[in-house]
């Protein structure tokens, strides 16, 4: 066999291996949409039509897929939750901000319970929950810079930490699972509380 026929069956193993694992990773997110309760290597396997074995081929534990699972949520989330209208007028950027939020609150809200629920004394899992926090503060920030502007250092700094709070994944949770408000009925909510909460946005 010549070298670049070897090369070649090298690079589509090792292509039909990464879609092997992004298939776990995909099948791993899916249970948990399903349920609150963190998936075992069997359920991983069956949903994703793989073998036990072949998991633990591609993750050392079921920690390492964890983490992997948040990564990949973590850069779909990136793509999905773009700013848009930053630029707007204030009730364009609440509204597109406050949607924005929500659809990604809709979608990983139950990834996010488990990163929190097993983070434990994972350093790796503590890191992407802060990080993902500061990535909320920062499109925070970005969308309301005209009212946060008007504001002292210190006012500035806890009127985030509030905002972070009031759109945090658990308070979305609450709204559509305990009280039963439906997504446009929620999105409503906070935009009515956050209007409420920001300073006037200054006139130029």
């Amino acid at each position: 066999m010549g070298i670049a026929a070897k090369s070649a069956r090298i690079d589509g193993r090792r292509q039909r291996s990464e879609r092997t694992r992004q298939t776990i990773v995909e099948a791993y997110l899916a249970l948990l949409r399903e349920s609150p309760h963190i998936p075992t290597a069997a359920q991983i396997a069956e949903r994703a039509g793989y073998s036990i074995r072949s998991i633990f081929e591609r993750f050392p534990d079921l920690h390492a897929l964890r983490v992997a699972a948040t990564d990949h949520a973590f850069a779909i989330g990136n793509t999905l939750a773009v700013p848009r209208d930053v630029d707007a007028d204030r009730s364009t950027r609440l509204r597109s901000q406050v949607e924005t939020r929500a659809h990604t609150c809709e979608r990983w809200l139950p990834l996010w319970r488990a990163l929190n629920a097993n983070q434990g004394d994972s350093i790796e899992l503590k890191m992407r929950i802060r990080l993902g926090r500061e990535m909320i503060m920062k499109r925070l920030e970005l969308m309301y810079q005209p009212e946060l502007s008007s504001l002292s250092d210190v006012d500035r700094k806890r009127t985030l930490i509030t905002l972070e709070a009031l759109t945090d994944f658990e308070s979305w949770g609450r709204m559509r699972e305990l009280y039963g408000l439906s997504f446009e009925q929620a999105c409503a909510l906070w935009i009515r509380v956050i209007d409420r909460l920001l300073p006037p946005t200054p006139r130029h």
